[in-house]
């Protein structure tokens, strides 16, 4: 009977079931389901009941959510919306105000100069994953905010991986501007190189083997390659040093111009395995925290870390989005956009306290930091930005409310 219990398919029944119990939660509270999928999760994970932990099954699962999400977001952008000077600027100055924020506060609070940088290093990341899929709830996926949101956060990964490599370097005393641009160089033209094979080979391939009598006897063969680019592609990302997510994005991007007439429609198979697996994925961001490690020490630190996590976010994407031509509501939604740490800054976290640079009550500050602004954000999206729905959109989605 105990195997029962540990077998993979009561795990992966149980944790369906306790996402079914987060939409139930969302709609009672009048919130986004992300919101009910982490709220469950704390409760059934180490902070409340203790009925899941954080296992490297769940792990695993949650993995895969996060790279399946991040492929269908892709399938609904084209490349030219991410790669822009707007966007770079976004992301470059998101970067440099939160690591100055959360390198100075933890200065303030007493920590040490190697947990400073590590923390302000922690700051600088953005998960997309969160935002993108509350936007894509709300049916705002293709307005110009969102558009920058996801053009941005795919360039902050990469000024957050050179951010992580100097940091780690530097605390560690070896640090080199040869080691740095071999980072950039290594994540730059992956992206490039990555996104133009994708585009202009695997793309085009993909069209022409839909008209084949292969796919006509089998239509679900196309599913199945878009589904292995996905991956692969996600696989190449943490390979160079960049978030699997981040591959998977550019894999969707690639597949975004592609046009069926034989095959089943791949788009809408991996909008179904988006559902169940990134479900799972909110679910373990409730489950990977406990909140029983707090203490009143660092209770208080927490607090203004978060806050000041999300403020610095706010400003050093915002004001740009506003300077970039963005209207006051829509640079705003940006910068919020932009807060969600989310996985990205627990994997900084675990790097940290795995090389000795922070402690474990530090490690467990970062994780709730990242669980809390990753909880906000769909919160003031749904109360505040998108409740009465004042803003109105033009046909390229640009808000055109009278606040401009």
């Amino acid at each position: 009977m105990d195997n029962l219990f540990i077998s993979p398919e009561f795990q992966m029944s149980l944790l369906l079931f306790v996402a079914l119990g987060g939409y139930l939660i969302a709609s009672r509270i009048n919130q986004s389901a992300v919101i009910g999928l982490i709220l469950v999760g704390l409760l059934v994970g180490p902070s409340a009941l203790g009925l899941i932990t954080y296992t490297d099954f769940v792990r695993g699962l949650a993995h895969l959510g996060a790279v399946i999400l991040l492929f269908v977001i892709g399938l609904e952008f084209n490349v030219k919306e991410i790669l822009s000077l707007r966007n770079g600027v976004i992301a470059a100055v998101g970067v440099i105000i939160p690591w100055i924020g959360g390198y100075g506060l933890s200065l303030a609070f007493g920590y040490d100069t190697a947990s400073a940088i590590f923390i302000g290093t922690a700051l600088t990341a953005t998960s997309i994953a969160i935002t993108a899929n509350v936007l894509r709830e709300m049916g705002k996926l293709q307005s110009e905010a969102a558009k920058a949101i996801i053009g941005a956060a795919v360039i902050d990964d990469v000024l957050s991986l050179l951010a992580l490599a100097i940091s780690t370097d530097v605390v560690s005393g070896t640090v080199s501007a040869g080691g740095i641009a071999i980072v950039a160089i290594k994540a730059v033209a992956f992206i490039v190189i990555g996104g133009a094979f994708g585009i202009f080979i695997v793309s085009k391939y993909v069209s022409k083997l839909d008209a084949t009598g292969f796919c006509k006897k089998f239509p679900e063969f196309i599913f199945i390659f878009a589904m292995m680019v996905a991956f692969l592609y996600a696989m190449c990302a943490e390979a160079v040093g960049l978030s699997a997510i981040v591959g998977a994005f550019i894999a969707g991007v690639s597949f975004e111009s592609v046009e069926l007439s034989h095959s089943k429609n791949f788009k809408e198979g991996a909008e179904y395995l988006q559902i169940i697996f990134a479900s799972i994925f909110f679910v373990s961001l409730g489950i990977l925290a406990d909140v029983r490690a707090i203490t009143p020490e660092i209770a208080l630190f927490l607090v203004v870390l978060t806050l000041v996590a999300i403020i610095t976010k706010v400003i050093g994407c915002g004001v740009p989005a506003r300077l970039m031509g963005l209207c006051r509501k829509d640079a705003l939604i940006v910068g919020f956009g932009m807060a969600p740490r989310g996985e990205v800054a627990m994997i900084v976290a675990l790097i940290g306290l795995e090389a000795g640079i922070i402690n474990q009550g530090v490690y467990v500050v970062l994780v709730l930091m990242s669980l809390l602004t990753t909880v906000i954000t769909p919160i003031v999206y749904r109360n505040w930005f998108f409740k009465a729905e004042s803003c109105r959109y033009d046909a390229s989605g640009i808000c055109i409310d009278e606040g401009k």
